[in-house]
């Protein structure tokens, strides 16, 4: 079954549906429509956020869904399912994978990403680890995940932080795992068509896209941010009201 799962994601783009509390569009309703209309673009898995999420979303989809929580914890700069009991939630919902924060940082609960993985993989649930670094993703590909995602390549304060994809990160690690198990997925900061078939020729397993696709604020402020460039007067005609 995991087999057939990581075929249907082969070389296909994964949408990512999440809209956090403070954000327009946070509603499980709607995300479960942002998963729908990915699917009917051709979108070969979703990426979700929180149990109630996941669970409209499979409702409504029968893509592969790679879930995860998104929580903070007190004195711990990981918040992609940092705990064993969101990992346990995430199996509860019958999530295909779990995608959690695999970076060097100390685990918030104190517990090894070693025996996550294991108790992931004990449950026959595939595992996504969310890297930022070369050295995290040789990591993670030494432990065994199955999926290796540059989710976090610009998020965290000692990885690189460009304007667009980390493409030299996908390629590296796309050549230097190849004697491991582990599939690299190319994941951040994908937001024009530019952007998409530059880190394509890297030649990833597969491609996640969300705030290009999933959240209109962040595209607004984007297209925004061009109209706002121009220093002039983009019509010279004066409005005429009577």
């Amino acid at each position: 079954m995991n087999n057939k799962i990581l075929e249907q994601l082969k070389n296909g783009l994964i949408v990512s549906c999440q809209a956090l509390e403070n954000e327009p569009l946070h509603s499980p309703y709607i995300m479960s429509k942002m998963a729908l209309a990915a699917k009917e673009g051709g979108a070969v898995g979703i990426r979700a956020n929180s149990v109630v999420d996941i669970k409209a979303i499979k409702e409504v989809v029968d893509l592969p869904v790679i879930g995860l929580i998104k929580k903070d914890y007190p004195n711990s700069g990981i918040f992609i399912t940092p705990t064993m009991k969101e990992i346990k939630e995430l199996i509860e919902s019958g999530v295909e994978i779990i995608a959690l924060d695999a970076t060097l940082r100390t685990q918030a609960d104190g517990v090894s990403l070693e025996e996550k993985l294991k108790y992931i993989h004990d449950n026959n649930t595939l595992a996504m680890a969310d890297i930022s670094t070369y050295e995290e993703g040789m990591n993670a590909a030494k432990l065994g995940f199955d999926l290796i995602s540059t989710t976090l390549s610009g998020y965290t304060n000692y990885s690189t932080n460009g304007k667009g994809p980390d493409v030299e990160l996908v390629e590296r690690l796309v050549k230097d795992t190849k004697d491991y198990k582990s599939l690299i997925v190319a994941e951040g900061k994908i937001f024009s068509e530019d952007d998409l078939k530059s880190i394509l020729e890297a030649k990833p397993f597969a491609v996640v896209i969300g705030s290009a696709i999933t959240r209109p604020q962040v595209i607004t402020a984007r297209y925004n941010e061009i109209v706002k460039s121009f220093n002039l007067n983009l019509c010279e005609r004066k409005p005429n009201v009577k």
